[in-house]
């Protein structure tokens, strides 16, 4: 067999590209990647042998140095032929199988005890971190993700005895004497280890996640993270507190754990390394020289008094609040899991609804001489100054009557969006249990807790209307784009404050840019297919498309997650949707808008479809998704390595088809938009069939061939469109008939 020679540094194989033939290396070496580890082969070994039986490749094979490769065509199924060919090819290919074996076992014993290590270096850390907080009088800060971190687990695991059954297998089958030298056993020994082969990628791939997920922990681009928690907690102290050097002993230990992690961001690590040096340089200089004082902004002082007096609450409903937020503030830990400090938590919550409410009722009669503290408290759920941190309640006050929201491009404030309801600019939102305002008071009548007249007088009272707001979606959305139900409590306090509040502040501009982005990518995302009829000029039926934005709702927290709350208003399709998130973000907010719209794209096909959104016999984006995912198992198109990837997948989005549908989503628009392929066949031509790149993207990717088959598809039925419109303009030239604005607005729609 011929040897071909290649390069240092050439991509043989790519993972998941089809197998067709086992490639001997004559000479040189060949890296072999997979998620989470990379192991070599050398001469004599076989690049294939663990993958044959699934006439796929698990594994990437690129060139460590000038190599030479004699490729033999071979399939599963002629595995055994080829092996009664020559001795020699047929040692040589069970030889390589042992060997690899041994590199991915021991890889996966590593990973398995680096996970435990990981995992309990986390979680000490953590515990460190919050005494030292408590020893210095600071408050501990949270990180969203902390509650859901658990241990590893895994579902299913290895056996015992599989590393002692390949060592003697190794054994009997490479001695030179052996009796089992026939082509049909060494066919099936190397079929068979290629199954166990697969399962442990599997497992190292479940390990290699789970890594990836602390080290955002350790560090991420949002400085949500362990290193600025100890990074921070350090320039506070200053650098002459005996406690200083302890300190910067663990994030010098964060440092080399982030060193080992190898989903981390090289760049980013070494951006945020220099970073803290710089800082840390100049410790040396006083912070208390630059302290806010309450002499710095006399209006604060005494700010819970204010809101209690404002709101004309009874004397025992602001005596309770504030002797639940005296407690809060005493708490050393605000975000304790135990019973005290959860019902605390609850108790304060209640209290808080009850205090807005009243504000609020008053505020509207009042629009001219609302105290400064008490916007404060509808915007921000500001309600003390030393809760807040004297240095954020003067950033606050500062802010409060120039927040940079706008109506009008559909961004609101909380208390903006009670007070559209209220005047009638806006209908009040769905509830929890997605029944709206008239359909409310119908199960409300029904269940004999108001009359027939009180529904009709309530149906049009702006006052009832709004406090179905604030009673039904306030508390749930409030809750949920704080992103930490577990500790969720609604004031204002210092110790949420993860990043910088005044670039963390989000704006009308923000929200706009946000969108621009993925509008950018998926040129269709916002829009509805509404009928145009126009009779007079012989025009029947033609479906068009509207663009309708939707409207921002800038929750009154310091959050790091935002919800599609509801994809329209009432029935009509062309009104917006409303999406809130956090009016202090501490996530990427263009992130959380891709989310979003992927959780619109999919509830906005499921309005459309109705009861039949997962019938498949009625092609849609749900259908189509649905069925992907019900029956990948059985879909050839999937390799095992793609199959394996959306079991992991489903896991992760708790077997929600929805939540496996948003990620792939999200990676579409911030990957593959880019030119960086993340899905796998099927479901890249389900998203781009349904939620199809701009023009100028398409040309870009034209030339990748995993885009090619789709886009040519797609470029056919997007040319008997336009040639669709081309005719019927050109009859209404023939006929002396203007064009209408709708169509000539749709065909500019179909060139995006």
């Amino acid at each position: 067999m011929a040897v071909k020679e290649f390069p240092a540094g050439t991509q043989l194989i790519q993972s998941e590209q089809n197998q067709t033939a086992l490639h001997v290396i004559a000479k040189g070496s060949v890296c072999a990647s997979y998620p989470g580890g990379t192991f070599y082969l050398k001469k004599g070994d076989v690049i294939g042998v663990c993958e044959i039986f699934f006439g796929s490749h698990f594994f990437t094979y690129e060139t460590e140095e000038p190599t030479g490769i004699a490729s033999y065509p071979c399939t599963a199924a002629q595995l055994a032929l080829l092996m009664s060919k020559s001795v020699d090819l047929a040692n040589m290919i069970v030889s390589s199988l042992f060997r690899q074996f041994r590199e991915i076992y021991d890889q996966y014993e590593l990973m398995r005890f680096d996970c435990e290590n990981i995992y309990h270096f986390l979680m000490d850390r953590y515990e460190e971190y919050k005494s030292f907080c408590v020893k210095h009088g600071f408050t501990p800060r949270a990180l969203p993700d902390m509650e859901d971190l658990t241990p590893l687990t895994l579902e299913e695991d290895l056996e015992s005895w599989l590393d002692g059954y390949y060592e003697q297998l190794t054994a009997m089958v490479t001695e030179k004497s052996s009796k089992f030298h026939k082509p049909d056993f060494l066919a099936g020994v190397v079929l068979k280890a290629d199954l166990d082969i697969h399962r442990i990628i599997s497992i190292c791939r479940v390990f290699y996640d789970y890594k990836a997920e602390i080290a955002s922990l350790l560090m991420n681009e949002n400085h949500l993270d362990f290193f600025d928690l100890y990074a921070s907690l350090l320039y506070k102290i200053g650098a002459n507190d005996p406690d200083s050097t302890t300190v910067s002993a663990a994030i010098s230990t964060i440092m080399i754990q982030l060193e080992d992690l190898p989903s981390i961001d090289r760049e980013m690590y070494q951006q945020r390394a220099a970073e803290y040096r710089a800082k840390l340089e100049n410790l040396g200089e006083s912070a208390e020289e630059d302290a806010t004082t309450v002499d710095d902004v006399p209006d604060v002082e005494h700010s819970l008094n204010t809101i209690l007096s404002y709101a004309e609450v009874d004397g025992e409903t602001a005596a309770a609040f504030r002797e639940s937020v005296g407690k809060f503030a005493k708490m050393t830990d605000k975000n304790a899991s135990d019973d005290a400090a959860r019902k605390l938590r609850m108790t304060i919550t209640k209290q808080f609804y009850v205090i807005y409410e009243k504000a609020f009722l008053k505020s509207l009669k009042d629009t001219t001489s609302i105290p400064k503290v008490v916007k404060m408290f509808f915007n921000f759920g500001y309600v003390d100054e030393n809760l807040a941190g004297l240095e954020n309640a003067a950033y606050l006050y500062r802010i409060v009557d120039k927040l940079p929201t706008d109506p009008k491009r559909k961004v609101y404030t909380a208390y903006e969006w009670f007070t559209a309801i209220y005047q009638g600019k806006k209908s009040p939102s769905r509830n929890e249990f997605d029944s709206d305002f008239p359909t409310y008071l119908r199960e409300q009548k029904m269940s004999g807790n108001i009359t027939a007249a009180d529904e009709a007088r309530m149906q049009n009272d702006p006052k009832e209307q709004v406090l179905f707001e604030i009673r039904n979606m306030f508390p749930s959305v409030n809750k949920i784009t704080f992103g930490r139900v577990l500790s969720f409590c609604p004031i204002f306090s210092e110790h949420n404050v993860l990043k910088d509040l005044d670039g963390s502040l989000v704006s009308a501009d923000k929200v706009e840019a946000g969108f621009q982005t993925i509008r950018d990518i998926d040129f269709s995302a916002y829009y509805r297919d509404v009928i145009y009829t126009n009779p007079d000029i012989g025009i029947g039926k033609e479906s068009i498309g509207v663009e309708v934005l939707p409207d921002i709702i800038l929750m009154p927290n310091v959050g790091t997650r935002g919800i599609a709350w509801q994809e329209i208003e009432g029935r009509k399709r062309t009104t917006p949707a409303r999406m809130m998130v956090s009016i202090f973000q501490m996530e990427d907010l263009t992130n959380i808008l891709v989310r979003l719209t992927g959780d619109f794209r999919w509830e906005m096909c499921k309005r459309v479809q109705g009861a039949r959104w997962n019938d498949i016999s009625e092609a849609s984006l749900t259908s189509e998704y649905f069925d992907y995912i019900q029956f990948y198992r059985k879909n050839h198109e999937l390799s095992a390595d793609a199959k394996d990837k959306i079991k992991l997948g489903m896991k992760k989005a708790k077997n929600s088809y929805k939540e496996m549908f948003i990620r792939d989503y999200e990676a579409w628009i911030l990957y593959e938009g880019a030119g960086s392929p993340r899905l796998n066949k099927v479901s890249r031509n389900i998203i781009f069939t349904y939620c199809p790149f701009s023009k100028e993207i398409r040309t870009k990717l034209m030339a990748n061939p995993l885009y090619k088959e789709t886009m040519s598809r797609y470029d056919i039925k997007l040319s008997q469109k336009l040639h669709h419109y081309d005719n019927v303009f050109q009859k209404l030239k023939n006929t002396g008939t203007p064009i209408p604005q709708e169509l000539l607005m749709q065909r500019e729609y179909l060139c995006k």
